[in-house]
C-alpha cells in the first residue's frame, strides 16, 4: 500500500483532536460572550421585527451642489443617530444609501412616531430675533397686542398655564450661576403672555439681525419690506400648505416669516430678523429637573466660543427694546418650536429655558437644540411602515423556508452517502451554531440587524458549506476507487480536495464583497450574510469535517468499508488494493569471481 507523505503536514494531519479541540473552545468563548453580553438573539431589521423605514434625500441648495459629499453625509448620519437616539429609541439604525440618500430604521416602540417627526426634520436650526408675531387670521400687519401674544410660546414644548408666569424667571446675566431675577419675570408677565419661556443663565451670540428699534421688518429697501409685509399678512398658520411653504427660499442672513404654536395650540405667525445665532453653535442641551428653584423641567443650553459671543449680542440688543422686542425664536425647518422671552445679555456661554415643561417636552427641545442643525438639507422622499404582525410572518417564512432546504440536504446526503452524512450532519450544526452565535454579537457591537434578504443569504449558505464537504467526500471516495483503503486516502485526498475548496470559497466571497460595496440598503444584508457563512464555511471544513474525518477512519465500521458507511469498495467499483513492490536487493560491494567475469 502507498503510505501517505510523511513530514510537516502529516504530522498535523495524525493529531486532529488538536483542531477539534480549538474550534470547541472557540464555540464555547462565543457562546459565553453572548450570554454574557445579553443578547441571545439576533437583532431584526425593520421587515422582520416591524417599524418604520425613512428614506431622506440631500437636496443642494443654489449653487452648493459641491456641499453633498462624504463628510456632511457622515455627519448628518451622526447628527441623525444622536437625534434618534436621545429620545430613548432602541435599535435604530441610520445609514448612508448611494452618495445622497440616508435610510433611517426606526423599530417598532413606543418613540417611534415622535422619532420619526425630528428625524423628518431636517433643515436647519436657527435663532432668530422676533420683529412681530400675532395669532395667525387677524388682521395687524405689526406687532400684536398683549392680548393677541398672551400664550406665545414653543410649538412642541411649551405647554405652561397662566399660573406659569409667576414662576417663570430670567437668570441675571452677569450671574453664571444662573440666580433668578424677579424683574425678568415680571416683564414677561406685563408683556401679557399668560405662559411665557423664561431665558435663564448665560449663552452668547453676535447678532447679524435687526437691533429691534422699531416692530416692523427692517429689510433693506422699501420693495423688501413691502414685500415681507404683505407675506406676513397673507399667511394663514392654520393651512397646512401656507406652513409648509413659509419662509421658502429664505438665507439665513435675510428677515422671513414662519409659524408656530402657542400653549393654548392656536397657531402664530412671525416677522423674524436675521439668523444670529446658527444651530451647529450650541455645543450641548440638556433636559434637567430644576428643583432648587420650582421651576420644573428646564432646558439648559451650552454653546461654543463663538456661539458665547454672537448669544451674548443678541440678548443684549434684544434685552434694551421694550415689550414685545425682547423675545427671539428658535426656528427649526421654519417651525418656531420655541419663543423666549430675554431682559438682559446673557454672556456667561450657558442658558435656560422654563415654561412648565413636562419632561417629554423638555427632552424633545433639548434634542432639537443638540441634534437640530445639519449640514445640508433633506426631503423625505418615502416612509414605509411594517408591522409586527407582518415582520413576524416573514421571518416565520424564512425559517421555514431554511428548515426545509436544511431538510433536503441532509435527506440527499442520508441518501447518497450514507455513514459519511453523520460528519456532513455534525459539520452545518456546527457551521449553523457558529452563524447563529456571531450574528447574535454582531447586533450591539456593530449594529448588523438580520434582516429577509440577510435569512435567503444565510439559506444559500446552506447549499455552499454542502458543497465542501461533497468535494471532499468525492476526493476521498475517488482514493478508494485506486485501490487505497481509508486512512491514507482520507490523507491523500485533503490536499486537492482543500484547493478546490478554497478556490470555490474565495470566488463566493468575493462576489460578495462586490455585492456589498456596490449596492445598498437591504441588499448589503444578503451579501454580508453570504460573505460571513462562506468564511465560517472554510474554519468548519478545516478545523471541523477535516478532524472529524480522520477520527472516524479509525474506526471499524467506516475503515472495514462497511456497505452502509458510504465508503464500501464494492459499491464504489475500486480496483485491487495497490501494494507496494520490492525492489531486488543488490549485491554487497567485493571481488570479482573471475568466472562470473
Amino acid at each position: 500500500m502507498v503510505a501517505p507523505k510523511k513530514g510537516k503536514n502529516a504530522s498535523a494531519q495524525s493529531k486532529p483532536g488538536r483542531s477539534l479541540a480549538l474550534i470547541l473552545i472557540a464555540i464555547v468563548a462565543l457562546t459565553g460572550g453572548m450570554f454574557a453580553s445579553g443578547h441571545t438573539t439576533p437583532r431584526l431589521g425593520i421587515d422582520l421585527a416591524g417599524g418604520t423605514s425613512i428614506t431622506l434625500r440631500a437636496v443642494p441648495e443654489a449653487g452648493q451642489e459641491s456641499a453633498i459629499n462624504k463628510t456632511n453625509m457622515d455627519t448628518a448620519v451622526e447628527i441623525m443617530n444622536r437625534r434618534v437616539n436621545g429620545l430613548g429609541v432602541s435599535e435604530a439604525e441610520v445609514q448612508t444609501q448611494g452618495d445622497r440618500n440616508i435610510i433611517v430604521n426606526i423599530p417598532k416602540g413606543t418613540n417611534s412616531k415622535e422619532a420619526r417627526q425630528q428625524v423628518g426634520t431636517t433643515a436647519k436650526l436657527y435663532f432668530r430675533p422676533v420683529l412681530a408675531t400675532e395669532l395667525s387670521g387677524a388682521n395687524a400687519t405689526g406687532t400684536p397686542s398683549a392680548s393677541e401674544t398672551g400664550g406665545a410660546s414653543d410649538k412642541a414644548t411649551d405647554k405652561a398655564t397662566d399660573k406659569a408666569t409667576d414662576k417663570d424667571k430670567a437668570t441675571d446675566g452677569d450671574k453664571a450661576s444662573g440666580t433668578p431675577s424677579d424683574s425678568a419675570s415680571a416683564s414677561a408677565t406685563t408683556q401679557g403672555r399668560a405662559a411665557s419661556d423664561a431665558l435663564k443663565a448665560d449663552p452668547s451670540s453676535s447678532a447679524t439681525s435687526s437691533d429691534g428699534a422699531s416692530p416692523s421688518p427692517s429689510a433693506s429697501g422699501d420693495d423688501s419690506a413691502a414685500k415681507l409685509q404683505q407675506q406676513y399678512a397673507a399667511l394663514d398658520c392654520t393651512d397646512a400648505n401656507a406652513r409648509a411653504k413659509a419662509g421658502d427660499g429664505a438665507k439665513p442672513g435675510e428677515q422671513t416669516v414662519a409659524c408656530g404654536q402657542n400653549s393654548q395650540g392656536q397657531w402664530q405667525k412671525y416677522i423674524l430678523g436675521a439668523a444670529a445665532v446658527d444651530g451647529t453653535e450650541v455645543d450641548e442641551a440638556e433636559a434637567v429637573y430644576n428643583t432648587q428653584s420650582g421651576a420644573g423641567w428646564t432646558v439648559t443650553m451650552k454653546f461654543t466660543d463663538e456661539g458665547s459671543k454672537k448669544f451674548a449680542d443678541i440678548t443684549g440688543k434684544l434685552a434694551k427694546n421694550q415689550s414685545p422686542q425682547n423675545q427671539f425664536a428658535i426656528v427649526l425647518d421654519n417651525d418656531v418650536v420655541s419663543d423666549p422671552y430675554v431682559s438682559q445679555a446673557l454672556t456667561g456661554g450657558s442658558a435656560e429655558i422654563s415654561g412648565s415643561f413636562d419632561q417629554e417636552e423638555a427632552q424633545s427641545l433639548a434634542n432639537m437644540l443638540s441634534y437640530g442643525a445639519l449640514p445640508l438639507t433633506f426631503k423625505e422622499d418615502s416612509v414605509t411602515t411594517v408591522t409586527a404582525a407582518l415582520g413576524g410572518e416573514q421571518l416565520k417564512a424564512g425559517l421555514i423556508a431554511g428548515a426545509i432546504g436544511l431538510a433536503l440536504v441532509v435527506l440527499y446526503l442520508l441518501f447518497y452517502y450514507r455513514g459519511l452524512s453523520f460528519i456532513a450532519v455534525c459539520s452545518l450544526l456546527v457551521s449553523a451554531g457558529l452563524t447563529y452565535v456571531i450574528m447574535a454579537l454582531l447586533g450591539p457591537t456593530i449594529g448588523f440587524a438580520l434582516n429577509l434578504p440577510a435569512v435567503c443569504g444565510a439559506i444559500v449558505a446552506i447549499g455552499i458549506t454542502a458543497d465542501s464537504f461533497i468535494v471532499y467526500f468525492e476526493r476521498v471516495r475517488d482514493e478508494i476507487r485506486e485501490g487505497r483503503t481509508l486512512r491514507p486516502a482520507v490523507e491523500r485526498a485533503w490536499p486537492r480536495a482543500r484547493r478546490t475548496i478554497l478556490v470555490s470559497d474565495f470566488v463566493s466571497f468575493l462576489a460578495a464583497a462586490v455585492l456589498f460595496v456596490v449596492t445598498v440598503g437591504k441588499v448589503q444584508g444578503f451579501a454580508f450574510t453570504l460573505g460571513l457563512t462562506t468564511l465560517l464555511d472554510v474554519v468548519v471544513v478545516f478545523l471541523f469535517t477535516k478532524p472529524l474525518l480522520t477520527l472516524m477512519a479509525r474506526r471499524k465500521f467506516f475503515a472495514s468499508g462497511h456497505k452502509w458507511s458510504g465508503l464500501d469498495p464494492k459499491a464504489l467499483g475500486a480496483k485491487p488494493p495497490l501494494r507496494r513492490t520490492r525492489r531486488p536487493s543488490r549485491p554487497a560491494a567485493g571481488p570479482v569471481d573471475p568466472k562470473e567475469a
